[in-house]
This record gives structure tokens, sequence and C-alpha cells, in this order.
């Protein structure tokens, strides 16, 4: 279910900006660090929506693959202790058993 309210907001914010940006289509002037251009505001609307979305999506990523690592890494840890604590417990038992 939350798969679709986030699915359906993402809906409606991609339109809300289409729409935005449909209204907008007058040229501007877009100054870059080696010169300047002019470009359809739609275009600049759109573009930076889009590369938003890519910084956004690429910084979520990162943080799935670092998470999942740790899991990893906290799963081998959880079944070493395991594997320790029945040696400890197999131990314990022969000790009682030769009393």
């Amino acid at each position: 279910m939350k798969f679709q309210w986030n699915m359906l907001w993402g809906i409606i914010f991609a339109l809300i900006v289409a729409v935005f940006a449909v209204i907008n289509v007058e040229p501007v002037s877009v100054n870059y660090l080696f010169g300047e251009g002019e470009w359809p505001l739609i275009l600049v609307i759109l573009i930076s929506v889009l590369l938003g979305g890519l910084i956004i999506g690429s910084a979520g990523i990162i943080r799935i693959y670092s998470l999942q690592r740790k899991i990893k890494t906290l799963e081998k840890e959880k079944k070493a202790l395991e594997q320790k604590s029945d040696d400890k417990k197999e131990k314990e038992k022969v000790l009682t058993d030769l009393k």
C-alpha cells in the first residue's frame, strides 16, 4: 500500500511540474560557467527536475548499498556469536556430564 501512495504522489508531482513547465514557454537567458545561451523555460524546468531526481536517486542507491553491506557484516557477526554460544553450551554440558 505504501508503494501505491508513493507512486500516486510521484504522478501528482509530475503533473504539477508538467503543467508549470507548459505554462512557462518563453525563452530565458541561461548563464553557464563557460558562456551564456537562450533556452525555453520549459526545458530549463524539466532538465532541472530530471537532474534533481537523478541526484536524489543516486544518493538513495548509495545509501541502500551501504546499508546492505552493513547488514551482511552484522549477520556474519551474529552467526559467529551464535556459534561461539553453541560451543560454550556444549562445553558446559560436557563438564556437567563429567561431574
